[in-house]
Formats: structure tokens, sequence, C-alpha cells
């Protein structure tokens, strides 16, 4: 019996199987992908689900045809397994982590912010540091001077005074007084609120700025002999390495 005979209730849900069933071709930053639509739609809501619903949001075609996606096609592949099997992925958690946002799976997202990866980022690093006042500007600072000091320069070094009480900030102001040379390019970290200490937030710093793409140590700044003050506690040299 071919679908014209059927009648017209049961002739419409085949063509909407027929629809839902359809195999596509995909184009994710330049990675190409086979599934089908309702594979695509599985999660009503999500953008991927939109593309494909004969909406105003469709996806461009690249110059054979398939689906264009703009995104990192690396990752894609861990979101389609998702899609198809609801396996939620062990391998680059950060980066899926990102694309599920991007495409606003809800429930990769929840179950991706339950592993620990992403609970120890969110809940646990994150949380900290934003009790640490400006935090992200000191960053920010930090990069800028060691730029500065890049010239001709295979290292430049950055001061950086960390103190976690307000009575640290006391001692640490008396020792930048003996510290003449630095006193204008030291970037202060400190005081907050919480239980990670000193050398977790120093660890912090130098995570953060390696994920930008730098080369960094540091360690406890040496005052030079007669110096009042037991430095360590407070001062720091990080080092930038530019070749």
């Amino acid at each position: 019996m071919s679908i014209s005979s059927e009648p017209k209730s049961l002739r419409k849900q085949i063509v909407i199987n027929l629809q839902t069933s359809q195999i596509v071709e995909l184009n994710v930053g330049g990675e190409i992908f086979t599934t089908t639509i309702s594979t695509l739609k599985k999660h009503p809501g999500s953008k991927l689900a939109e593309m494909f619903a004969g909406g105003q949001t469709k996806p461009q075609m690249d110059s054979e045809g398939r689906y264009f996606i703009d995104r990192p096609g690396t990752y894609f592949k861990y979101i389609l397994e998702y899609l198809r099997s609801n396996q939620v992925p062990m391998q680059c958690v950060q980066n899926v982590y990102k694309e599920a946002l991007f495409y606003d799976i809800e429930p990769l997202v929840k179950q991706l912010e339950d592993s620990p990866q992403i609970f120890g980022e969110l809940v646990a690093r994150k949380q900290f540091l934003a009790r640490v006042p400006s935090y992200n500007e000191n960053i920010e600072l930090m990069i800028r001077i060691a730029r500065a000091e890049a010239v001709a320069s295979r290292q430049s070094s950055v001061m950086v005074c960390v103190v976690k009480t307000e009575e640290d900030v006391v001692k640490c102001h008396d020792a930048l007084n003996g510290l003449d040379t630095y006193k204008k390019s030291v970037v202060k970290f400190g005081p907050w609120k919480a239980s990670p200490g000193i050398s977790d937030l120093l660890d912090c710093i130098k995570m953060d700025v390696e994920a930008k793409g730098y080369k960094i140590s540091f360690q406890s700044y040496v005052p030079e002999r007669g110096f009042r003050f037991k430095s360590s506690d407070y001062l720091y040299k990080f080092m930038f390495t530019w070749w």
C-alpha cells in the first residue's frame, strides 16, 4: 500500500516519521558528521533542535550542501554521542561543557556540572576566587607589567603581594616600604574570607595565567640583607619566560 492510499492522519504521521529519520550531513568547524534529524532534535529547546525544527533559526549550508555550524568539530563528536546514547563524555570535559552550554542541551549541562572536573572548578575554585577582591583584574595587570618589561629579554618578573587577613595587609604594606624599586609595580591580592590559604591562591594565579598561554613560575621573594621583615610570608616573584 502506498502512502497516498493511507488515511490522511496516518499519511501525515508517516511523513513526519520520514522527516525526523532523514539522514543529514553536518560540517562542524570543518569536520564532517552524519546523523539523523531525530537525533539532533532529541532535546526540544536546544539550539540544535531549533535549527532543524523548520523555524526561523536555520543552519547555513557549505559549498557541498552540508549543514554548517561554526563551532569546534573536535568536541561535537561528544555532543553527538550524548544525543545518540545518553553517554556523558569523560574526556575533554571542560571543552565539552562549553559546547553543551552553547547548544543549550540542558540535561547534558547538568550532568557535566556534577562531574568532578566541572564541580571542582565551578563550586570550589571559582567560588573561592570570587571572594578574592579584583582577582581577574589583577591577573590582567600582572600580564601587562610582564609584557612591558619583556623588551629584549628572555624573562620578565612581576612582584606579587599576597595577604589573607586584614592584619597581614598592614604588615605587607610595611614590608613594601623597604622595596623602593618595586613599589610601583607590585600587584596585590587579598585579603579574603575563605578556607584556602596563600599557597592555594598562588596555584590559582599560576593556573589562570598559564591558561592564557603564558609560561610562568613563581618563588618567594628573597630580600636584600638588612630587610626588616620576613617577606616570604607575603611577597612572591612571578617569572614570565618568553623564549
